[in-house]
């Protein structure tokens, strides 16, 4: 007991630790708070500029939707005038037509021009030869009229120069007594001055028949050149009146020809005559959806041969004649294992008509075969008359 009541009473103090797990726990959250204070900072700023791109992406969007609005209008009116210009090309496609046929039919006189245009073009060529010719022989006798006035001047100067020295002779002469030697002296003088106006006067003589010759030839040139431009007109009036021979003589031969068929033909049904073309309904000629000639379309074929061999052999040879075969249809649209669509079936049609015409004789180089599908119509509108009308051959007598 004595040894336990000496011993002094140890206590432990554990409130620095406390104090120090206290500081280190603040520390600690206040560090977290502050992270958490800069991630809500610097999410704020990413938040606010994801906002700013949304709004320029929506208001970009806005915009788009109003280009796109706009697209859609110029669409909308980029297809009205792709109809308009449809309509436009169908109506110019109907005049190119005419105008290759006219085309084909000045195609062979525009070669026989080009003939006659050589010859004017070689006659030009001597016309500018002459003319060039003629600008110099001008040139020269200009300058041969300059030298004329320059020597004309330098005769008169002599001539002046002679009177004074006549005076002077006259002078001397009545001095003669008192001056021979003087005398003599003005005598030499005198014989020289008259020679050399005798030189000066051949001169003048000589560029006068030159002047004369000049004159002459610039005269012929220009006869020359008169003629020349005389014929090359000539020449244009008697092509022109080749041509237009060339295009009555077919005319001619066109409407005997037509005649010719109107007599035979003209009365039939389905058979009629529209301007300068014989039209024959595909009714007459074809079945229905079909290329291939019927028995009544190929009696009136033969006929229609004999009546061209007949023709034919009184046309004569420089006369480049042809008979176009066009096939027409309705705008009823076709679609078969024959024929896709109307341009094949009015092609085949056209074709069939050549050769048959081909086996009843009449040369191949002399037919052509064109098909027009529904494109060319006679009659407007949908009605069973207007389609019949449409579907057609024609047969035209042109010229190559």
């Amino acid at each position: 007991m004595p040894a336990f009541a000496r011993r002094p009473h140890q206590t432990v103090d554990i409130w620095p630790g406390w104090v120090d797990a206290l500081s280190t726990l603040l520390i600690i959250l206040i560090f977290v708070l502050l992270v958490f204070v800069l991630g809500q900072f610097f999410l704020g700023q990413a938040l606010s500029g994801r906002e700013q791109a949304l709004s320029a992406l929506n208001k970009r969007m806005a915009e788009m939707t109003d280009m796109l609005s706009m697209e859609r209008q110029a669409r909308v009116e980029l297809e009205n005038n792709l109809a308009r210009m449809s309509d436009q090309l169908r109506v110019a496609n109907q005049d190119l037509g005419e105008l290759t046929q006219l085309r084909i039919d000045f195609r062979d006189l525009q070669g026989r021009f080009a003939e006659k245009s050589t010859e004017a073009d070689q006659a030009k060529t001597a016309l500018s030869t002459a003319t060039q010719k003629s600008t110099a022989d001008r040139d020269l006798i200009a300058k041969q009229v300059d030298q004329l006035a320059l020597m004309q001047n330098q005769v008169k100067a002599l001539e002046a120069l002679k009177a004074d020295l006549e005076k002077q002779v006259a002078a001397l002469k009545a001095k003669a007594n008192t001056a021979d030697a003087a005398i003599a002296k003005e005598r030499a003088l005198t014989l020289d001055a008259q020679a050399q106006a005798a030189l000066m006067s051949q001169q003048l003589q000589e560029l006068q028949q030159e002047l004369a010759r000049l004159a002459a030839a610039l005269d012929a040139s220009d006869k020359l050149t008169a003629e020349q431009k005389a014929q090359v007109s000539d020449l244009g009036r008697r092509m022109n009146r080749a041509l237009a021979g060339k295009v009555q003589e077919l005319q001619r031969y066109r409407s005997e020809f037509f005649g010719r068929l109107r007599d035979i033909l003209g009365t039939r049904p389905g058979v009629s005559i529209v301007g300068d073309r014989f039209v024959f309904q595909s009714e007459v000629l074809f079945g229905s959806g079909s290329a291939d000639l019927g028995v009544e379309g190929q009696r009136q074929m033969v006929q229609l041969a004999q009546t061209l061999a007949e023709i034919s052999r009184q046309i004569p040879k420089d006369v480049n004649w042809i008979l176009r075969i066009d096939g027409h249809t309705d705008t009823v649209p076709i679609a078969t294992a024959a024929f896709a669509s109307n341009w094949e079936l009015s092609t085949a049609r056209a074709v069939s008509v050549v050769k048959f015409l081909i086996a009843q004789g009449i040369p191949a180089e002399r037919l052509a075969a064109t098909g027009f599908g529904e494109f060319q119509p006679l009659e407007p509108g949908q009605t069973p008359a207007a389609r019949a009308k449409n579907r057609r051959i024609e047969l035209k007598l042109d010229q190559r």
